[in-house]
């Protein structure tokens, strides 16, 4: 329903820092073309893609896609009662749109890529992507909302808060029922915890002292990145 996933575009205000960080965590850069005016970056590890703009119109994390015939793709997704909040379609621009779910998360859909990926980028020190986990104030109420979009519910769980996890395409949310996430949160996964704390002691990444009180110090830790997106690793899921 909404296309090809192509990033997570982040607001960026201090992008070169944010580049560089994430480097050293391993990210890969990808060649981007001429899409925007304003400045843009974009790393990947294979499976994550973030989108880095310093650019006023991106205020909020938003997750992108790339929708082909947009124009014509639009009425579609209005026929599913969603409004969308701008959107530009001319022959002479690059044709997107962008709505709000209820619970407050971007989504942008595009004509077209805004970048080349590079070729077979390997895995960042973080380990394996997850999820974007998104708080929600109702589950049941998200989940019907997500699976209009074409998300289909993978599975659910009580542990560490209420939640679901809905897949589409290459790029999993996880729908999370708790006021310890403020903020939507990258998930990745890692089967070592001590030595992935080694290997960010060894780049100079400092994890955050206070995590989430649900979670168990000794199996997570959180980074967070200049920009201000939270990377939140835990142990594989059963």
């Amino acid at each position: 329903m909404l296309g090809r996933f192509l990033e997570v575009s982040l607001p960026t205000p201090r992008i070169l820092d944010s580049w560089q960080f994430y480097q050293r965590l391993g990210f890969t850069s990808a060649i981007v073309g001429e899409t925007w005016a304003h400045r843009y970056s974009v790393v990947t590890d294979g499976r994550l893609v973030i989108g880095l703009h310093d650019d006023g119109a991106v205020t909020t994390p938003q997750l992108s896609y790339v929708l082909p015939e947009l124009a014509r793709e639009l009425k579609a997704i209005e026929a599913l009662g969603i409004e969308f909040d701008r959107r530009q379609l001319a022959d002479d621009s690059f044709n997107e749109a962008v709505f709000t779910t209820p619970d407050g998360q971007q989504v942008r859909l595009m004509e077209a890529r805004t970048f080349s990926p590079p070729d077979r980028p390997a895995l960042s020190r973080l380990g394996w992507l997850e999820e974007y986990a998104l708080p929600v104030s109702n589950l049941e109420a998200a989940r019907g909302y997500w699976e209009r979009l074409g998300f289909v519910t993978a599975s659910e769980g009580e542990e560490p808060w209420p939640h679901l996890s809905l897949t589409s395409d290459t790029f999993d949310v996880g729908l999370y029922l708790t006021r310890e996430l403020p903020q939507p949160t990258l998930v990745f996964s890692s089967d070592d915890g001590n030595r992935l704390r080694e290997r960010l002691a060894e780049i100079g990444v400092e994890p955050e002292m206070a995590l989430p009180r649900s979670l168990d110090p000794d199996t997570h830790l959180m980074v967070v990145a200049p920009e201000g997106t939270r990377l939140l690793i835990g142990p594989p899921p059963a």
